[in-house]
């Protein structure tokens, strides 16, 4: 089943959300974190992609982003992690997880004998600086809302610290206007 939501603004930044199949905590260590990150990066410099704000969480990822195909430029960044997620997988022997991976496989996935991602990322296009702001606050406090951090910029992997004193963030974020 694909998607109904699209990216009806190709101009504009997006607020986008990406599940983990089944809701599966996937980004428990610091090294598939740092897959998804490093991805981000990649797209940044190879891809067009614009990054405003982002969060990671143990089974999904938000993000404020643009690109000149960003439909494109998700689906390549979801498919590339899949396959490095799933080889830290192994390289960890996580079987469990690996074995959740293989069992929450659509049917018509069969590409992989793995489904990583959920389907679609919701795009949302941000229409102006209000909602621009709405969105970082509440991606920023998604971990303290989850009772994970006291405070926003307590969570490494999120753009909340970056304007932070002597803080270096793991993935520096554009400028917006």
């Amino acid at each position: 089943m694909r998607s109904r939501y699209q990216v009806q603004a190709p101009d504009a930044a997006h607020f986008v959300t990406s599940t983990i199949v089944a809701w599966l905590p996937v980004f428990t260590t610091a090294a598939r974190c740092d897959i998804l990150v490093q991805s981000l990066a990649y797209c940044r410099e190879h891809k067009g992609l614009v990054i405003y704000g982002w969060v990671i969480l143990d089974n999904h990822f938000h993000a404020i982003l643009a690109a000149p195909d960003l439909p494109r430029v998700l689906a390549d960044l979801k498919r590339h992690t899949a396959q490095r997620i799933l080889e830290q997988l192994e390289a960890e022997k996580c079987e469990w997880l690996l074995g959740q991976l293989r069992y929450r496989r659509s049917a018509h996935k069969t590409e992989s004998a793995h489904q990583v991602w959920q389907e679609g990322t919701h795009p949302q296009a941000i229409v102006g600086d209000e909602m621009m702001l709405q969105k970082l606050e509440y991606l920023h406090n998604n971990p303290v809302k989850r009772g994970l951090v006291a405070a926003p910029e307590y969570w490494r992997y999120s753009s909340a610290h970056e304007w932070e004193p002597g803080v270096e963030p793991v993935l520096r974020c554009d400028c917006w206007r």
